[in-house]
């Protein structure tokens, strides 16, 4: 069973959550929050696997209470997916340095936001590809990413992993690794799990992260 709370200072958004998630077997629904301070508070209280949380909450936002949720070791096992009304939000880049798992827009398919939630409490991530491409976008015209900033580990990583990793930088899948560097799927999920424990990233979202701040995507 996958625990979620919720944090968004709208409750019809909170409702709809709500709803969705109580139609599924394997989620149960915590804790809801209409701010981030409360969000913190709560999943302090009672950790949940992953927190769908708004990135624009009055008093604490999104991107300060993903960040004071992560640092805590009663939550740093919590996965921190973060939600938009707007792709365009240049926060996004700022909520994945703070440790979000994840980041979707509002009006994505429910589909793809169950399969964000399983993903993110099973360590994955999920970009939607609207915000990914935002993302890359922004920082490739000179957003707010400081650019090579090397990672203290970086040099731990073959010249293969570090290919892999400027890979996951554009968004690539595992899929789409395997491909262009034509190997087997298994071997390119085999590079990718090696690249998180080698840097200690919680997440894909933190690579990508990394990637980008260690100048390996131009």
């Amino acid at each position: 069973m996958i625990s979620l709370g919720i944090a968004d200072d709208q409750q019809l958004i909170r409702m709809a959550l709500r709803v969705l998630i109580d139609t599924e077997d394997d989620l149960t629904l915590l804790w809801e929050a209409e701010d981030g301070l409360a969000a913190v508070r709560l999943a302090r209280q009672r950790p949940p696997d992953v927190i769908l949380m708004d990135i624009r909450m009055p008093g604490l936002d999104g991107i300060e209470a993903v960040r004071q949720i992560v640092s805590a070791p009663e939550t740093a096992a919590t996965r921190v997916v973060m939600l938009t009304t707007f792709e365009t939000d240049e926060n996004v880049f700022a909520a994945l340095r703070a440790g979000a798992a994840g980041f979707l827009v509002k009006d994505t398919d429910l589909t793809d936001l169950l399969r964000a939630v399983r993903l993110a409490a099973s360590g994955e991530s999920l970009l939607s590809p609207s915000v990914t491409r935002r993302v890359i976008e922004s920082l490739q015209t000179g957003g707010p990413a400081p650019r090579h900033h090397d990672h203290p580990r970086l040099a731990d990583l073959t010249d293969r992993e570090r290919e892999v990793l400027a890979l996951i930088g554009e968004g690539s899948n595992n899929a789409e690794i395997a491909e262009r560097l034509v190997v087997s799927p298994a071997t390119a999920r085999t590079h990718v799990s090696r690249i998180m424990i080698k840097l200690g990233a919680r997440d894909r979202a933190q690579l990508v992260v990394i990637a980008y701040q260690s100048g390996l995507v131009l």
